[in-house]
């Protein structure tokens, strides 16, 4: 039923390569299937200016896509992010933000960049979801110097996507399947199942709740076993 030939709740292969910058204090190249990003943190020792004198720590993103991540060379963005970029990175960095203990950071800003080497549907869940990774191996990489003294970290979060395909609830949307589904989302969750941040739309005809449930079980099943994997690749 799938063009690639996955049952509805399978994920695409997925995968972490960690330490794959040389500089960045945390990194991470994220594969879901034929989308890759890369995922580098950068910690800053000052708080934005928002935050002067309050003790609080924050974390921000950053999100780009190349020039021939997609079948056809897109312009670089020099004159400022699309209105589209500023969305998904602001989905980001409220994202991991949600697992962020802000005191425990102290006054200081780490910002994650998510590059999209390759695009096949999903990016911006591969990115949270790699982002992530990236952020817990710079706060790793803090504790180690003791820069800090407690994890700023509360627990994992991660991110995929749902969708109606020819009428079937399906998981991980690749290109072929999210540019003709008839109803896409986006979920982004803790480890411990709470809800960060859910997106979605219907992109032809209307859909009831109960089709909204059932892309909410994937998509837990599917964290589920993006969490798995993520601590594999952190141990």
């Amino acid at each position: 039923m799938r063009p690639s030939g996955r049952a509805p709740d399978a994920l695409r292969p997925v995968s972490f390569e960690i330490g794959v910058s040389r500089h960045a204090e945390g990194s991470c190249l994220v594969k879901f299937g034929d989308t890759q990003v890369l995922c580098t943190a950068t910690v800053e020792e000052k708080a934005p200016p928002f935050l002067r004198n309050t003790g609080l720590g924050w974390v921000t993103a950053e999100y780009a896509m190349l020039p021939r991540a997609t079948t056809s060379r897109n312009r670089r963005e020099r004159q400022g992010a699309s209105g589209r970029t500023q969305e998904i990175q602001r989905l980001i960095g409220r994202s991991l933000r949600a697992c962020l203990d802000r005191p425990a950071l102290g006054e200081r800003q780490i910002v994650v960049d998510c590059d999209v080497l390759q695009a096949d549907g999903g990016t911006r869940t591969a990115s949270i979801t790699g982002g992530w990774v990236a952020l817990r191996l710079a706060v790793n990489a803090m504790l180690k110097a003791g820069t800090i003294k407690h994890d700023a970290l509360t627990g994992h979060v991660a991110a995929i996507s749902c969708g109606v395909f020819r009428g079937v609830p399906i998981l991980d949307l690749d290109y072929p399947e999210d540019s003709d589904a008839d109803a896409d989302a986006n979920f982004v969750m803790t480890d411990g199942g709470a809800l960060v941040e859910v997106q979605a739309s219907a992109e032809g005809a209307t859909f009831p709740r109960a089709r909204l449930d059932e892309m909410l079980a994937l998509a837990e099943k599917g964290i589920a076993e993006l969490v798995a994997a993520q601590k594999a690749a952190l141990a």
